[in-house]
């Protein structure tokens, strides 16, 4: 499909419904989600969840009858962009766990009595998850995890660790991946089970990171329980439940990954100009290195979204664009700390709202020293975390080159 389909009369159409709701729910001189202190952001994203709920954009993707838009691939990736460039959330933290991997992944492999019960739960916001997938011994290696389940009547008893939970301390629910095979390969004998939080069974740990973020947690489980009818797909399928669930949102992704860095360098180049730092004929051409990076970072995500709007399941080129983003955003907040140049030894003004959760500050965000000296330490997690980029590089190099392993 090309990526003038997004122009089509069907598109335009359903764009300006978006832009019209837009403009009739938000103040006349919004800027951006950004403009927000953290605290005021979350009390905003709150109420700002609520009335997606009302006008049906919450869970864009989902059929109606379970509460969602029922929107098509097409108007989806419109709402995408609409909300991106508007600087507005698409729902409150833990929806991104709660939504997009396991709501989409339990109307896909979930039972009608779990899509009955989950789902509405959901929406509502009563529930709301986080995911227990990486261990100690098992991050990109994910497959070598430890945490056990043994049925025990009709419950699992679960015991093990999970660690680098996102939001995991605002999450009552828990999707997580537990061996209940031990004599099975690595990649089978594995289950995904739905687990309640709120039991003694479940200890969540803060981590605290340099950016003095607490976004990350570790999450113990001492003969922890979860209902036999909770487990999402076969027994012992987890691992292809769980690829079901991590291919999840990369069409959304690419339609909002671009938009999102690009405001975030328009950002940078404004500073430069302020600071006197574009005068420096250096600085100059790192800032058109990094503009070129970006332009190649949108071709990426167009064919990503060219795969999604025709259905296909991604493949393993999305490992291309992983690698890229990642690498590219080390490359432009190091950048960014040499045009703030002695400010950026002295960390003021405010904090990023969302750059634990995303890769970037939010749109409307002030061009303060703090803002960019937090996402320049965020910005070194990101060939880390969702696959490092030496486990990026293999796949390329096995699946897409088609090297030796």
């Amino acid at each position: 499909m090309r990526m003038d389909t997004l122009a089509l009369p069907e598109a335009s159409s359903f764009r300006a419904r978006v832009r019209a709701f837009l403009d009739s729910e938000l103040p006349s001189d919004w800027q951006g989600i950004g403009e927000f202190s953290a605290e005021d952001a979350v009390s905003f994203s709150e109420r700002w969840r609520k009335t997606l709920h009302a006008g049906g954009l919450l869970a864009p993707s989902w059929p109606v009858e379970y509460g969602g838009g029922g929107l098509s691939s097409l108007e989806q990736v419109v709402l995408a962009e609409e909300f991106a460039q508007a600087g507005v959330p698409s729902g409150v933290e833990n929806d991104i766990f709660s939504i997009n991997m396991i709501g989409n992944t339990l109307l896909h492999h979930g039972t009608e009595a779990q899509k009955q019960h989950f789902l509405p739960r959901i929406i509502s916001g009563e529930d709301r998850w986080c995911q227990g997938y990486s261990e100690p011994g098992a991050g990109s290696d994910l497959a070598a995890l430890t945490t056990r389940a043994v049925p025990d009547g009709d419950e699992w008893v679960i015991n093990g660790q999970k660690i680098w939970t996102s939001s995991g301390h605002l999450a009552n629910w828990i999707f997580l991946l537990a061996r209940t095979d031990p004599g099975a390969p690595k990649h089978r004998g594995i289950s995904l089970l739905l687990v309640p939080m709120d039991q003694p069974g479940v200890v969540v740990r803060p981590i605290r990171n340099m950016a003095d973020g607490l976004d990350f947690n570790e999450v113990f489980f001492t003969d922890a329980r979860c209902s036999a009818e909770n487990v999402v797909g076969e027994v012992n399928d987890g691992w292809r439940v769980a690829m079901t669930l991590l291919g999840y949102e990369r069409g959304e992704q690419a339609a909002i990954v671009p938009i999102m860095f690009r405001a975030e360098f328009d950002r940078l180049v404004a500073l430069a100009k302020e600071n006197g730092a574009a005068n420096d004929p250096v600085l100059r051409d790192r800032l058109a290195d990094g503009y070129a990076r970006l332009e190649v970072m949108r071709f990426l995500g167009r064919t990503t979204l060219a795969r999604f709007l025709d259905g296909q399941p991604p493949g393993p080129d999305a490992a291309i664009a992983k690698l890229y983003w990642s690498e590219y955003h080390q490359f432009i907040t190091e950048l960014a700390l040499d045009v703030l140049g002695p400010e950026a030894l002295s960390a003021e003004g405010r904090r990023p709202t969302n750059v634990t959760v995303f890769m970037t500050d939010d749109i409307g965000a002030p061009n303060s020293s703090m803002s960019w000296i937090t996402t320049a330490m965020v910005a070194r997690s990101g060939t880390i975390y969702a696959g490092t980029s030496e486990i990026q590089r293999t796949i390329i190099a096995e699946k897409l080159l088609g090297l030796p392993k």
